[in-house]
């Protein structure tokens, strides 16, 4: 065989470091047959797979043993041609490669993914240059210390931090397709940009406003008096008669105006030239803070797509009844458990209007009220670098934790697996992943930590099961006003599945193996309270709902394999017809069940 010592690669690292993270998600979710269709060889230097194909030959990669969410990882960033002994280092010649090997009606989402590779390297590039320049700016707004960024304003600065983070699932996550260096300066979070947003007068008639005096600004701050900023612009008296809808500057253009032909309101609506509002985008980029009221946030569509060229960016109207529905039900559930309250802090995203299409549609997000001397950090954050070049998690231990890492996961685990499992026991699971719960640290709690939802909108929920929690009539399938008619399930499996690949994986184990990368000691032990917190919350689980304990007892403590996002595969590489999925973020490939190590 021709496996061996790999040779010096002169490719950029942003690719190499690219390469390595698409090799081993491509080998986690089997595309071409990675997985199931390889041999394994030992060779000098480790081991390698090799894909054999009769019409193109070999194809042969260097793999590690992981266990995370696949038993294997690439190791090096290449992959090999056998017959010539060539290596192929660059992702558009590795996809190219294993298109040739794919099903013909699949090669056009290599192309596509190979595009979103070429985005997110332009974007890694990008963060390398701009690090410093980064850093100065939040360390001369905020302070040299992570743990003294304060408030809902400061939360920001983690946003930014996060954003320069790789996602613990899709390897091209920084890749925005479209996006000119330009447009990522002036509104992508890890730039950490202040713009002011475009605003669209539509007629009342024509907006569906879920809140009774919602209209005119949709309650946000615009002035209302006679010599407001768009006077000029609109007809007299045309506060009676439209609503102004904000609209992010990047959507503004032809996507906008095909929005407007699409549903009619072309020539009806008026886009005004003034620009208001001066806002700051939050990690998740079309959702912007209120830069001098960053308690309020507002969602805003963008025709663009992040994760996968299938997961748009933009509001689909139905998702807006669906996060408020979902929000009085969690409210519900901590009325009922009042252990939560206070410490599981829901944000509140019942203001919402739309004129009835992806791109004419906003949420008014609001936090609940924190102290400013509050620490308010996404959990995507907790493994960022911060400006002196540690973790930020580090900063928060020595904060609030004595240095002691360790036992700050503990804290919050204990509070995430407690809800996320008692939510199990009603029949919930959330699609809470690191962007959408922050740890709140500090204030008038101390180092007992808080953990604030928001962007509930995807549940799953097993309507047997809430039911026969509830006791109540109106916990009926049809009664909860959920618009999605995937997120109301009659059994335990899809509500498990989320359960496993969000909370447990993304939320609870993913630290075991970012943080513990360099010593196995370090993952071993975080692995091992991951499992004992999970193992506890269940055995209290068990007290109220048995067969609920019993359910994530053997579909996830015990189970030899786990479920595990495929999102290359659902998201950017197949046809949703070609793939199956019906939603291109709960499609599903298994892994190890790295837990059952600590059993």
């Amino acid at each position: 065989m021709t496996a061996g010592p790999a040779p010096v690669t002169r490719t950029h690292p942003a690719e190499q470091e690219l390469l390595l993270r698409v090799l081993s998600t491509l080998l986690r979710e089997d595309v071409s047959g990675l997985r199931t269709r390889s041999a394994e060889l030992n060779a000098p230097d480790g081991l390698w797979l090799r894909l054999q194909d009769s019409r193109h030959g070999s194809l042969l990669i260097p793999v590690r043993h992981d266990g995370f969410q696949c038993t294997l990882a690439a190791r090096l960033p290449l992959l090999r041609r056998e017959a010539e002994g060539t290596d192929l280092t660059t992702v558009t010649d590795v996809l190219t490669a294993l298109a040739a090997v794919a099903d013909p009606a699949d090669r056009p989402g290599f192309d596509a993914f190979a595009d979103e590779c070429r985005a997110d390297i332009l974007a890694r590039r990008l963060h390398a240059a701009t690090r410093d320049e980064l850093y100065e700016r939040l360390t001369a707004r905020h302070g040299p210390d992570p743990a003294r960024w304060q408030g809902l304003a400061a939360s920001l600065a983690f946003d930014s931090l996060a954003a320069r983070t790789d996602h613990p699932v899709y390897p091209a996550s920084r890749a925005r397709p479209g996006m000119t260096e330009h447009q990522l300066r002036s509104w992508a979070p890890e730039f950490h940009p202040r713009f002011r947003l475009r605003w669209l007068a539509l007629p009342t008639a024509d907006v569906a406003v879920s809140w009774p005096g919602g209209t005119r600004a949709l309650g946000l701050p615009v002035p209302a008096g006679p010599n407001g900023p768009w006077d000029a612009e609109l007809p007299q008296g045309w506060r009676r008669t439209h609503v102004l809808l904000p609209v992010h500057p990047l959507t503004v253009g032809r996507p906008l105006k095909e929005a407007l032909a699409t549903t009619g309101l072309t020539g009806r609506a008026v886009l005004l030239e003034e620009p208001y509002l001066e806002a700051v985008p939050t990690l998740s980029m079309r959702t912007v803070a209120l830069a001098d009221h960053p308690g309020t946030h507002v969602k805003l569509p963008l025709p663009t797509s992040t994760l996968g060229r299938l997961n748009r960016r933009s509001i689909q109207p139905g998702t807006l009844l669906d996060g408020a529905a979902c929000q009085r039900l969690l409210e519900r559930v901590i009325e009922r458990e009042p252990r939560f309250r206070g410490r599981v802090l829901l944000a509140d995203e019942t203001r919402h209007a739309t004129a009835g299409h992806e791109l004419l549609s906003a949420l008014i997000r609001r936090q609940p009220p924190l102290p400013d001397d509050c620490v308010v950090v996404p959990l995507a954050a907790l493994a960022a670098r911060a400006p002196d070049g540690r973790p930020v998690i580090d900063s928060l231990a020595r904060r609030f934790y004595g240095g002691d890492v360790a036992a700050l996961i503990d804290a919050f685990l204990m509070l995430l697996l407690d809800w996320q499992t008692t939510l199990f026991g009603y029949g919930i699971a959330l699609e809470s992943h690191q962007q959408n719960v922050s740890l709140v640290l500090g204030g008038s709690g101390g180092p007992t930590p808080r953990l604030l939802f928001k962007d509930n909108d995807g549940p799953r929920i097993n309507t047997v099961r809430l039911r026969r929690a509830l006791s109540e009539a109106d916990a009926d399938a049809d009664g909860l006003g959920f618009d999605d008619p995937r997120i109301r399930v009659a059994e335990d499996g899809p509500v498990a599945d989320l359960f496993t690949t969000v909370t447990v994986h993304l939320c609870a184990g993913a630290w075991a193996f970012s943080l513990g990368r360099d010593g196995s000691s370090t993952r071993e032990a975080l692995i091992g309270l991951v499992r004992r917190r999970l193992a506890e919350s269940v055995d209290r689980l068990a007290g109220q709902h048995r067969t609920a304990a019993d359910v994530l007892r053997s579909k996830v403590l015990e189970a030899p394999e786990l479920p595990v996002k495929a999102m290359v595969t659902a998201g950017t590489l197949l046809t949703k017809a070609r793939s199956g999925a019906t939603d291109v973020n709960k499609h599903y490939t298994t892994g190890p069940n790295y837990l059952l190590r600590r059993a």
